[in-house]
């Protein structure tokens, strides 16, 4: 399984339309994507808790109504053909999923204060799209991982204890909750994944962009890897080293 992170990242301003359309169009099986809530409740797609890294704003993205938000470029911090995209709305982006029924995706909800709120809306929107089936849940704060499970008995994505806040250990704890786990490259390790398969987790790595580190990701036995470029390990599962070489 082949996820593009955040959309095509390495060609395209992150979470924008235009970084999801790439990525969809090069064939990938799942997008992953960032989901924080504005100012007046609408959820909106961007990672960062500020504005400043991906936008011409500033401040809090939770400060701000979804009308402030659109009115920044999204765009011309990555490239300046790319000026005057916009953060998309979470509706925005399921209207683009209708054309790729067949596509997977890992809904990440930001740690915040109103992290769950965003999960609530959040799943209303996919609910009423009639997307769930093919969605896997992902924070990195245990407690609003556990809150989705819990509540919505959905998929869910977590990581390393080591890397999670209000992680819980246990027979019941934080592990218990999770369908995947997602560990990142540094971390990557045939044992770590032996141990995690060996709980019931499917494993995923992040993020392989070059050839070697989808070769590792792949030797160590990892089932789906993330990446910010989707191309080396769409080449190479595929079968189609050929073409990308």
């Amino acid at each position: 399984m082949v996820a593009a992170h955040r959309g095509y990242k390495a060609a395209y301003p992150e979470n924008t339309l235009l970084a999801f359309r790439k990525a969809l169009e090069l064939g990938v099986d799942m997008l992953e994507f960032d989901l924080r809530l504005s100012q007046d409740g609408e959820v909106v797609v961007i990672h960062d808790a500020t504005l400043e890294r991906t936008t011409s704003g500033s401040g809090e993205v939770r400060n701000h109504t979804l009308g402030e938000l659109k009115t920044l470029d999204a765009g011309g911090w990555f490239a300046a053909e790319f000026e005057g995209l916009k953060i998309p709305t979470f509706a925005e982006l399921c209207e683009l999923l209708k054309a790729y029924p067949d596509v997977l995706c890992n809904v990440e909800i930001k740690p915040s204060p109103d992290a769950r709120e965003t999960a609530d809306l959040a799943i209303a929107i996919l609910k009423r799209y009639e997307y769930l089936p093919r969605c896997v849940f992902t924070c990195f704060d245990a407690e609003v991982l556990t809150y989705i499970y819990d509540t919505y008995g959905l998929k869910t994505q977590g990581f390393p204890g080591e890397k999670m806040s209000n992680f819980r250990s246990g027979d019941n704890g934080t592990y218990s909750k999770m369908w995947a786990i997602g560990i990142e490259m540094s971390w990557l390790t045939p044992e770590s994944v032996d141990r995690y398969q060996d709980q019931g987790l499917l494993v995923w790595s992040y993020c392989p962009d070059q050839e070697d580190g989808v070769v590792r990701s792949l030797e160590c036995g990892v089932t789906g890897m993330t990446c910010n470029d989707p191309l080396p390990a769409l080449a190479l599962c595929r079968g189609e080293k050929d073409s990308f070489i």
